[in-house]
């Protein structure tokens, strides 16, 4: 046997199916309780949601420096398995996630400190949560072990005027909706575009607040960031159909583009884009959190053209000799005809 033989791991029939059926029973268990008690300082815990790519982090980023620069202390934390959203604050810089320290601390026997896990840039604190790698583990659940050990190492004594937490939205399972379902924050933005997919998903964060206010639950959103804004509306529309406000309307622009591209901040007085931002920060302190009405599917696609949606598509129902095809054969009936007399 070979070297390269002994790296390659056992890919068994028996080891794979026993490692499937371990994810399937961690994904469908039940989660473990986070422990929730008041914060000893008067802090806003905002949760972002929105679909991925749609520019949660971009907008994050910079809102967090901004409201640093107006002299408030923020924490932004990432709550994306794809650790991004600090990226922009440490000029692409990877930053070590809670669950991959904690993961080597814990088999090094060391105790997990702030400093391993939370880094400063132009005033505003963030942290990585992290998650699993594809494949070997559940996200909501590194979701839970990361707010777990932010307990542990203190996260309701912390001297915050504001907690920033990144969600990503098109992803259903509890532990990314942790906020909403246990009141873990006061209220939540959406930020979407003008595109069906992302209205898809903020629409599911809007329903996903209204289930849980009729349980009792106290989260509401304060309103909506339309980023990559084109003038077409449907954004818009959208937030005024389920009576949510937009918090602001971020351009499709070509300096935004390249200037996120090059992890450069422009929620900074210092640029062109410090008004947008500054007017951003005072509306998502100020706003408070609202009861949302979700869309139905039909009404999401009746905000955009039908031209451009299946909005006049009539549904056409299959037949027995349609999914058959060149097999269709007629069937003699068993039912007993008699002549009329």
């Amino acid at each position: 046997m070979t070297m390269l033989d002994d790296a390659v791991p056992d890919l068994t029939s028996d080891s794979i199916a026993e490692n499937d059926a371990r994810l399937r029973d961690e994904a469908h268990g039940p989660l473990g309780e986070v422990p929730i008690r008041e914060a000893t300082k008067k802090t806003q815990i905002i949760a972002i949601y929105g679909k991925g790519g749609i520019g949660k982090s971009f907008t994050l980023a910079n809102l967090s420096h901004m409201m640093a620069e107006q002299g408030k202390r923020v924490l932004l934390i990432g709550c994306d398995p794809k650790s991004d959203t600090t990226s922009l604050l440490f000029g692409g810089k990877a930053c070590p996630t809670i669950i991959e320290t904690s993961t080597k601390k814990n088999l090094a026997g060391e105790p997990v400190k702030i400093g391993d896990v939370c880094f400063k840039s132009g005033g505003v604190f963030a942290m990585e949560l992290g998650g699993p790698e594809v494949g070997r583990g559940c996200g909501g659940r590194g979701i839970i072990h990361g707010f777990e050990l932010l307990e542990k190492l203190g996260f309701h004594d912390w001297d915050f005027d504001y907690v920033l937490l990144d969600f990503l939205g098109d992803v259903v399972c509890g532990g990314f909706g942790l906020p909403i379902a246990r009141d873990m924050a006061q209220k939540v933005i959406v930020v979407g575009s003008n595109d069906l997919q992302s209205l898809y998903v903020a629409n599911n964060v809007c329903s996903a607040v209204e289930y849980f206010r009729k349980l009792g639950g106290n989260v509401g959103v304060a309103g909506m960031v339309i980023n990559k804004d084109d003038g077409t509306g449907e954004a818009a529309a959208f937030a005024k159909a389920v009576d949510i406000p937009v918090l602001a309307s971020i351009p499709a622009d070509e300096d935004l583009r390249r200037k996120s591209a090059n992890y450069q901040i422009v929620g900074s007085s210092k640029t062109q884009w410090g008004a947008l931002f500054g007017e951003l920060a005072e509306n998502v302190a100020e706003a408070p959190p609202t009861h949302p009405r979700a869309l139905d599917q039909d009404g999401l696609l009746n905000l955009f053209s039908a031209s451009s949606t299946g909005a006049n598509v009539v549904l056409e129902p299959a037949t027995d000799e349609d999914m058959r095809g060149k097999d269709a054969k007629p069937k003699v009936s068993l039912e007993v005809i008699y002549d009329d007399v």
